[in-house]
Order: C-alpha cells, then structure tokens, then sequence
C-alpha cells in the first residue's frame, strides 16, 4: 500500500496533499468520540477529512468540516467524494475563528486533533506550522469559539500531549468549559502520551480511563485493537 494511501473497512483516505498523514492521534480521537445521538457534528482542522468520515460511519448526522490550508480542503473534498457519504459531510476551507464568528449554527459534538505545538522548533513548511502549531488558533481562541457554537447541552472531544492536554483542561475550565470525560494514553506502560478529553457547558464528576497503544514486545495491545476495530481494514495495520 503507498504511503499516500490509507485504506480503512469502509472508507479510503488520500493524503498526498496534506501536510499532516494519517496518525495514531486521529484514529485515536474518530474511535473514542461516542458519536450515535449526535445530529450536527462540526470537525476542526480535518485534513484528509478523515475524523470526518469516522464520525459519519458511526452516526447519521450531518457534518461539516473546516479547514484553514486550501490543499487540505481538496483532499478531504476528493475523500469525501468516495466515501459513502459525500452527502452528509461538507468541507469548508476557512479558520476556525472566522467560521465561529459567522455560523449561525449550534453543534452538538464538536471534535478536533488540533495544532498543538507553541515552543517547539518549527517545521520548514508553511504548511506544516499550521497543522502542528498553535500560531493561528492559540487554545484560548479554540475555547472561545466553540463557547459560540456549541449547543447547551453539546460536547466537544479533544486529542492533545499530556502537557498541552492540562494547559487547555486550565483554559477550558476558565472560560466554562468543563472536562467530563478523560482518556489517558500510553504508549508503553510507564509513559504517557496523549490525553483524550470530552468537555461540555455541565458540570458532572469526571469519568478516567487509561489505554496503552502498546504491550511489551511492543506490538499494538488488544484494548487499542478493540478501540480501533471498526475502522482498522486487517490487524496488519495494527502491528
């Protein structure tokens, strides 16, 4: 399979165009997110378009897409129109801050594998600085924006580095957005990774997991076997 193709069970991702490939992160984020009630789902900085389609292969709801790099639009728009439901996800190629400004829309599931990156040493591509750092859309201005657009009883679910994962519970907490559900992630036993979050406008005592993408002999574990088998096309992908 070329690198630049990515197949899964129900849907083909194409990222020759995009600076950011398919990654654990957005897998992670489409397996995890319980999508089944939602009706309007809106995805921020979907590049391949990929949460997109998870999303739409575990729900009947209608989403839209956005993304602030034109190439990243065409090549969600090109994926999408393979998929089965080209009808029911719609890509738009605009910041997160102008489409939050202008939507008159509420979404009641929010999801987004956003840029993360604010002291790291930056990529050579303008492209890349967008996808991987917060330049564009510091955390504040994300947490802003979905305080617009988010219905009162929506969510919205998150996939960052630990470090970066505890800034935005701090930011999110600030600005009335409340951490409901996390899901820790390491990739060996002992050292964390990623953070998943589920926050909303409500208040409730906060649910924890913990997975571990890898066992031992450092091939991928059951539980993250399990979490990803609706989409992994052969458990080949997943070693």
């Amino acid at each position: 399979m070329s690198e630049n193709v990515f197949r899964f069970k129900q849907f083909t991702v194409h990222q020759d165009k995009c600076a950011m490939k398919v990654g654990t992160d957005a897998v992670l984020l489409g397996s995890w997110v319980n999508a089944r009630e939602a009706k309007k789902i809106l995805d921020i900085g979907t590049g391949t378009g990929i949460i997109a389609m998870m999303l739409a292969q575990k729900s009947s709801a209608e989403i839209d897409a956005i993304d602030i790099d034109l190439n990243a639009c065409i090549q969600a728009e090109e994926n999408v129109s393979e998929s089965a439901w080209a009808e029911r996800i719609r890509i738009h190629n605009v910041s997160f801050q102008e489409f939050s400004t202008s939507s008159t829309d509420k979404y009641d599931l929010i999801v987004s594998n956003p840029p993360y990156f604010s002291d790291a040493p930056k990529p050579l591509t303008i492209e890349r600085i967008q996808a991987r750092h917060t330049d564009l859309l510091p955390f504040n201005e994300l947490v802003e924006g979905i305080k617009k657009i988010i219905a009162p009883f929506g969510k919205f679910c998150v996939v960052l580095p630990s470090r970066e994962g505890k800034n935005f519970m701090d930011i999110a907490l600030r600005n009335g957005l409340f951490s409901n559900k996390i899901l820790r992630v390491k990739t060996v036993h002992d050292k964390e990774k990623r953070i998943l979050l589920e926050l909303s406008q409500q208040m409730k005592p906060i649910s924890e997991e913990e997975i571990t993408i890898q066992n031992d002999e450092h091939s991928f574990s059951k539980e993250y076997a399990d979490l990803t088998r609706e989409f992994y096309l052969t458990e080949r992908q997943l070693r």
